[in-house]
């Protein structure tokens, strides 16, 4: 059997896309979203053998999702198909240049009943490294007691445990998640912040007192997303910073989930914080230059293609 690198669990719903305003109506196009999803397989495209778990309905595009990941090389074998909730709904819309606005429909979804036993199943072979968002902790009650059951399995079986805080307003509120998310960063080795989630997990957001704080509970590296002012990797032996890699920006819904595989990526491969950051960036800019959450995301072979002289054609 294959080592398993990463395993990683949560919510994917259905995405429909339209890049004019919902209300008018027109023409829309189907993929599938989930931020745990996107991390896999952007890392089972950079060659990395990873695991998803989670829920999706007996429905046509709880089908049409896992059609895809196993397309994608992300294996989805410990994945319920429950015939009793319908897969979840996320509806996109483009409302001023690369500006885009979300809506959910994922109350009652099936992926809002993961459980604890999807957590032990999707764990079952132990893999290097378990990837989890402060997503799945805000669906439902069930969600957060996988997460923490995911959390405990990993840290028994020796393997490293990243935690992206991915706040989502829409779920919960600030007051709600700060117990939650503060408790679950403490018990990871890499926890990964855009700069305005940092109070909600931390006492004093300065980023070199919030990894002096994370650090006391265990957390080797803290990761800080800028969107398009780069990236930030606190560690012990200092900070490296790294620009973001300038390119026309057609999409940056899923931005932060390919930065995150690939920065998980090279901490996969061996490679020093501040050479992983600069992957994470090199993966953020396909995401952003295509349309899709993860349709742009670049194979391990691809990542040079940035290097290359603009406009160059490469023979």
């Amino acid at each position: 059997m294959i080592p398993l690198d990463v395993a990683t669990l949560g919510e994917t719903m259905i995405s429909l896309r339209t890049g004019t305003p919902l209300r008018l109506g027109g023409t829309m196009t189907m993929t599938m979203a989930g931020a745990e999803s996107n991390v896999a397989i952007g890392l089972a495209r950079l060659g990395h053998t990873v695991r998803w778990g989670g829920r999706v309905g007996a429905d046509e595009v709880g089908a049409f999702i896992l059609r895809t990941l196993r397309a994608e090389s992300v294996t989805v074998d410990t994945v319920v198909v429950d015939p009793t909730r319908p897969t979840g709904l996320m509806l996109a819309e483009r409302r001023v240049a690369d500006i885009s606005r979300v809506s959910y429909y994922r109350a009652g979804s099936a992926g809002s009943a993961l459980a604890p036993a999807d957590a032990a199943a999707c764990l079952a072979d132990t893999p290097r490294a378990l990837h989890l968002t402060g997503i799945t902790p805000a669906l439902s009650r069930s969600a957060a007691e996988a997460v923490v059951t995911a959390v405990d399995l990993a840290r028994h079986g020796g393997t490293l445990v990243s935690i992206d805080v991915n706040y989502r307003s829409r779920l919960w509120t600030p007051q709600e998640a700060r117990p939650v998310l503060s408790a679950l960063v403490r018990r990871a080795h890499i926890v990964i912040a855009s700069e305005d989630e940092l109070a909600l997990v931390v006492d004093d957001p300065d980023e070199a007192a919030a990894f002096g704080e994370l650090a006391a509970s265990g957390v080797s590296q803290l990761v800080i997303k800028r969107g398009a002012r780069g990236a930030t990797v606190w560690h012990e032996e200092g900070c490296h910073h790294a620009t973001a890699i300038p390119v026309a920006v057609l999409d940056t819904i899923g931005a932060g989930d390919a930065f995150t595989a690939g920065y998980l990526s090279g901490v996969l491969d061996g490679l020093p914080p501040d050479v992983a950051l600069r992957r994470g960036t090199v993966t953020a800019a396909f995401a952003v230059a295509g349309v899709g959450d993860w349709e742009g995301l670049p194979t391990r072979g691809d990542l040079s293609l940035l290097d290359a002289e603009a406009g160059a054609t490469v023979r």
